[in-house]
């Protein structure tokens, strides 16, 4: 099964999303059990595979409406759990792999 090693880019998204989480109260930390296990994966640079990128695109696509909410690129739950799915170089990264994966 092929895996690919999440670039530099990918795991600074990851490890600001958590660094974000962190410093919120707990009323406003995002990340569910998986958004926190993929953001850690991420940030580790720990190899991703086929299936999980899959799983990456589709959290971008649901979740690209967040980017209009109140507090998107500051602290908004939204925005915090984009970062810990690898953030717009994570959703990049994801199509681009599956793009190529998915054309061969």
């Amino acid at each position: 099964m092929a895996s690919y090693r999440p670039p530099a880019d990918v795991a600074r998204a990851a490890r600001r999303g958590l660094e974000l989480r962190a410093e919120q109260p707990p009323s406003n930390r995002a990340g569910t059990p998986v958004g926190l296990a993929r953001a850690s994966q991420l940030a580790n640079r720990r190899p991703v595979s086929v299936e999980t990128l899959r799983r990456m695109r589709s959290y971008f696509a649901r979740h690209a409406i967040d980017k209009q909410g109140e507090g998107w690129g500051r602290d908004s739950k939204g925005y915090q759990a984009w970062l810990m799915w690898g953030g717009d170089p994570g959703r990049a990264w994801a199509r681009r792999i599956l793009r190529d994966v998915e054309r061969s």
